[in-house]
């Protein structure tokens, strides 16, 4: 049976964090069950968007400096990093740190931040999609990694955390290719899979102090949950995850990747809860409004279900009324399905591969998520 580690934390004040954390720690087995004395730790955490902290996209530093600086303390060297989607380089990464509140986390910690955006090809370990994949470097010149997620609502992947969050290790512009070659979301979470089982964190934690619901990653709503989350096993942190939120853990993509390769059962019967009742905290999440259609796959003609996948799968569209036209959407389009007229976006519609990446880093939330009314009501 698996173990996931339970600590209540109802707001980011530095004493309730520090507390919460060093309680995960003493979950674990202490802070040497984590890491040895004199290790280097990559501390891989969320930064999909440079957006401040009450925002709720982003881990939230607080919780960062706290599991820095305890490391930090214990002998650690740490570093403190992220690769977010587009640009890949060291004026990103230093505004995208001080925005979401990250270098001054790493200042208080005594951690160092990451700025080497060197990548490399690893091969796979057991690769289910995929063979190889170029990802960041510096965590792999570490002796651990370990990740701190947040606890959110994905308009692809329908939930975020520990094993989604490794999507962070393939450096920004790179994400666009592999969304490109993987529309699908099954063949998509399995890439996760394969991130994951090749990156194998150490240890997992997830930050659900404050968590995203609706429109998530990046255009959601703040929901309060009150709790941190951690264990040595990713994807059954990430059953815990989904359960909080009140999302069957089946109904995540990943996990139904993870159950198919045998890597968990998916079943919160199967795990054992420490520090906290895990039924105290479940809160119904509100889901983002992108459920798929591809239950037509396999039933009609391949020429019918193009025509009912076009019609009637959900498709992003343009606020004007808040666009500022930074032409973000434009850059991060895997297949260069928008166009920018009068500096304002269209999206081709049959190009669109659904991937909602304009929607995930809109900086404005100009981008909503729009579904057929047919479809609305059917899956109501």
């Amino acid at each position: 049976m698996e173990r996931v580690f339970l600590s209540r934390c109802e707001t980011y004040k530095k004493d309730e964090v520090y507390k919460a954390v060093d309680k995960i720690f003493q979950l674990a087995g202490g802070i040497d069950k984590i890491a040895n004395k004199g290790e280097k730790i990559f501390l891989k955490i969320n930064l999909v968007i440079k957006k401040h902290p009450d925002d709720a996209a982003t881990t939230h530093p607080m919780i960062v400096e706290a599991v820095a600086k305890m490391l930090v303390e214990h002998g650690c060297q740490v570093i403190i990093g992220d690769s977010p989607g587009g640009p890949y380089n060291e004026r990103v990464l230093k505004s995208l740190y001080k925005v979401c509140g990250i270098e001054d986390a790493a200042k208080n910690a005594g951690a160092k931040l990451n700025f080497d955006c060197s990548t490399s090809d690893y091969k796979t370990v057991g690769g289910c999609i995929i063979k190889k994949l170029n990802m960041i470097k510096p965590p792999f010149e570490c002796d651990k990694i370990i990740t701190i997620s947040k606890l959110k609502t994905h308009s692809m992947a329908l939930y975020t955390g520990a094993v989604k969050v490794l999507f962070g290790m393939i450096p920004g512009i790179f994400k666009a290719e592999y969304h490109l070659k993987m529309p699908d979301i099954k063949d998509f979470s399995n890439l996760l899979v394969d991130i994951c089982e090749t990156v194998k964190p150490y240890f997992s934690i997830i930050d659900g102090v404050v968590g995203m619901e609706g429109d998530g990653p990046t255009a959601g709503v703040p929901k309060k949950t009150g709790l941190i989350l951690a264990s040595f096993n990713p994807y059954y942190l990430d059953v815990a995850g989904a359960y909080v939120m009140g999302i069957s853990p089946k109904d995540v993509p990943t996990i139904q990747r993870c159950i198919e390769r045998n890597l968990c059962s998916g079943k919160i019967e199967d795990i054992e809860f420490l520090g906290e009742n895990i039924n105290d905290f479940v809160i119904k999440y509100k889901i983002p409004n992108t459920k798929s259609v591809n239950f037509f796959r396999g039933r009609v003609p391949k020429k019918v279900e193009e025509f009912l996948t076009y019609y009637l799968s959900p498709r992003p569209i343009f606020d004007y009324n808040i666009c500022v036209g930074c032409k973000r959407c434009y850059e991060v389009c895997p297949p260069k399905a928008i166009k920018i007229e009068n500096n304002k976006p269209h999206v081709n519609y049959k190009s669109c591969i659904r991937c909602f990446c304009c929607h995930e880093l809109c900086p404005k939330k100009a981008v909503k998520i729009h579904r057929n009314r047919i479809i609305s009501r059917f899956l109501k």
